[in-house]
């Protein structure tokens, strides 16, 4: 393996060091004071990463140039990044969870009666969920209710986070997947009635197709869609959010239906759109809690894997 250059070894360890740090720090203070804390650490982070906060402005321009001014524009991302504190502060708060009672002292779960009338066909669940929010304590939600998901995510790009993450996700008896392997695993997994957890709201080096996204094409991730298709399995929406009180509120939405029209391509096209205008009207609900500076937009026409 290539070794890495002395600057980004010195980053990945210092953003390492420092993610362990805030993990032992959760838990030594109250909940609200905690959260309000690391809301001021993502304001901070707007001010000293211009860049990303640049993305975000000009990712938030183009969903939203025709609806807000450019003030609102540059309010909206400011608190964007608070949020941003506040959902991943409860996420790592979240690793001294033990049992759902604990969760439910600050998680409130809607539609789960979605999810049991889904489960109840017999070919599985898909839950399909997004970068929004505090998203990974869904994970924690499912697995302590035993639903044991298997989740599907990106490999991060240090191996000692990415060890960090893999731990969090696997706790209480959810399956860590690396995108882009173990996929005869989750078509098992979903032909036996079990449930896997995936996200489709970024632009990632994997096999995509291009649909609309806040009225400009995206390169999309097709795998939900494939797996859906040949499985049969349920696809359930969810996402959650931190209200103005700060609960943390788990909506599982009523199950999108699958269109199958005789094309092979059509239907991937069809569905993937289906599933990604979901996403949109979620991220609309709650946009200050979606993360816009994802380079969602970053593939041109073309340059996407087929």
């Amino acid at each position: 393996m290539e070794k890495r250059p002395l600057r980004k070894r010195i980053k990945y360890a210092s953003l390492y060091y420092f993610v362990r740090f805030l993990i032992f720090s959760a838990g030594l203070v109250p909940r609200k004071m905690w959260l309000r804390f690391c809301g001021m650490l993502g304001r901070m982070a707007y001010l000293f990463s211009p860049q990303p906060a640049a993305r975000m402005v000009a990712h938030l321009t183009i969903a939203y140039g025709k609806e807000k001014s450019g003030g609102e524009i540059k309010k909206l991302s400011k608190k964007t990044f608070a949020m941003l504190g506040k959902n991943a502060g409860d996420i790592l708060r979240s690793l001294n969870v033990k049992k759902l009672s604990d969760l439910e002292k600050f998680l409130e779960t809607h539609g789960l009666e979605n999810y049991e009338k889904a489960h109840a066909r017999g070919k599985g669940v898909m839950f399909l969920t997004l970068h929004l929010g505090a998203f990974d304590l869904q994970i924690t939600n499912m697995a302590l209710r035993g639903l044991k998901p298997n989740i599907i995510g990106t490999a991060l790009g240090d191996e000692r986070l990415n060890e960090l993450l893999i731990r969090y996700r696997n706790a209480y008896g959810a399956i860590a997947i690396e995108r882009g392997k173990e996929s005869v695993k989750l078509f098992k997994a979903l032909k036996s009635g079990g449930s896997i957890a995936i996200l489709i709201d970024q632009d990632t080096k994997v096999k995509s197709r291009f649909v609309d996204f806040f009225g400009k094409p995206a390169a999309t991730p097709i795998g939900a869609t494939v797996l859906a298709l040949k499985s049969g399995c349920a696809v359930v929406p969810t996402y959650i959010f931190l209200d103005k009180n700060y609960k943390q509120q788990m909506h599982i939405l009523p199950e999108i239906p699958l269109v199958y029209t005789g094309d092979e391509e059509q239907d991937l096209i069809i569905n993937t759109q289906n599933f990604t205008h979901q996403t949109e009207d979620i991220i609309r609900q709650h946009p200050e809690q979606w993360v816009w500076m994802h380079e969602r937009w970053k593939t041109q026409p073309g340059a996407e894997i087929r």
